[in-house]
C-alpha cells in the first residue's frame, strides 16, 4: 500500500517585531525587519490523521510578550479535529513553541527522538543561553506522558504510518526530528526548525538559535535529499507559506501544502 497524505499548515501565532539578526547569522542586512510565523501541521487521508507539533498556548504567549492568535487546539476544530481525539503526535523538538500545548491531546501516542528528551532533561539545560527555548512546565509535561506510557521514543529514523518518516536532524536542538510525507505531489518535507525560513535552507544561511552549527548545515542537505523536490520542503516558521499556498476552506489561517506552492516562489529558483 502507498498511501498519499494531505498536509496543513495551521497558524496560530506570529511575531512582526523581529529584525534579519534574529534569523541569520552574519547577516549583511541585519537591522531590516523579519517577521516569523509559527505553525502546527495535520497530516491526513481518508483513514488516519496526525498532528505534527502542539504549538504554545495563550498563558505561555504572555510570560514570553509573543501573544497567541488563537488556540492551537481550537484552530484544529476548523479541520473537524478534536485534540482529545488525536491519537498520533509528533513533536519535532520540545521548544516552547512545538510541545506548548501537549495537555491538550490526552489521548495521543507522542513520537519525539529519545535525544531531544536527554537533552532538555540534562546538564546541557544548566545553561541559561540553551534553557531559553523551553519551558520547565512543558518539558514536565513530557516526562509524565513517559510515565503513563505515551512516548514512542526513536533513535535517528523511523515509521510514524505508511507514507510517513521521522528523520533527525538535530542542529537546532539536538534531537530535532524532519517529517517526510509521502503525498500525490511527491515526498514533501516538513522542515521544521530545520530550516526555520526558505532562505535558511537555500542561501545556507544557519538560525541564530543552534546547539550544533556543523548539524544544522548539513540538514539543509539533508531536507533537499528528503523532498522530491524544492518546492515540497517546507520551512518552520516562514510568513512565505501564507502567501504562496491555498487556503482551506473559509479559514484564512489554514494552508494546503501537499500540492505544492499556488504562486511561484521566487527563492527556490
Amino acid at each position: 500500500m502507498n498511501t498519499e497524505w494531505e498536509v496543513y499548515a495551521i497558524k496560530y501565532a506570529d511575531r512582526n517585531s523581529r529584525i534579519r539578526a534574529d534569523s541569520f547569522i552574519f547577516d549583511d542586512n541585519h537591522d531590516a525587519p523579519h517577521p516569523m510565523d509559527y505553525f502546527i501541521w495535520v497530516l491526513r487521508n481518508g483513514e488516519q490523521t496526525i498532528v505534527v507539533d502542539t504549538g504554545y498556548d495563550e498563558a505561555e504567549g504572555k510570560r514570553r510578550d509573543r501573544p497567541v492568535l488563537r488556540a492551537p487546539a481550537t484552530a484544529l476544530l476548523d479541520m473537524g479535529i478534536r485534540a482529545e481525539e488525536v491519537d498520533t503526535l509528533i513533536l519535532t523538538h520540545l521548544h516552547y513553541d512545538h510541545a506548548g500545548t501537549v495537555p491538550a491531546f490526552p489521548n495521543a501516542r507522542i513520537y519525539l527522538q529519545e535525544t531531544e528528551m536527554v537533552y532538555a532533561t540534562g546538564p546541557c539545560m544548566c545553561h541559561g543561553t540553551l534553557q531559553m527555548p523551553f519551558t520547565a512546565d512543558h518539558v514536565c509535561d513530557m516526562v509524565r506522558r513517559v510515565y503513563d506510557g505515551k512516548v514512542h521514543y526513536l533513535d535517528g529514523d523511523g515509521e510514524v504510518a505508511d507514507g510517513v518518516t521521522l528523520h533527525r536532524i538535530g542542529g537546532h536542538s539536538r534531537g530535532l526530528q524532519a517529517v517526510r510525507v509521502r503525498t500525490s505531489s511527491g515526498w514533501l518535507c516538513l522542515a521544521s526548525d530545520a530550516a526555520h525560513y526558505y532562505e535558511n535552507a537555500f542561501a545556507r544561511k544557519p538560525f541564530p538559535i543552534v546547539v550544533d552549527l556543523e548539524e544544522m548545515l548539513r540538514g539543509f542537505d539533508i531536507l533537499e535529499a528528503l523532498a522530491s523536490d524544492k518546492s515540497l520542503i517546507i520551512p518552520g516558521h516562514d510568513p512565505l507559506i501564507t502567501q504562496h499556498f491555498p487556503t482551506h476552506g473559509s479559514a484564512d489561517f489554514i494552508f494546503r501544502l501537499d500540492a505544492g506552492p499556488s504562486t511561484p516562489l521566487n527563492i527556490l529558483s
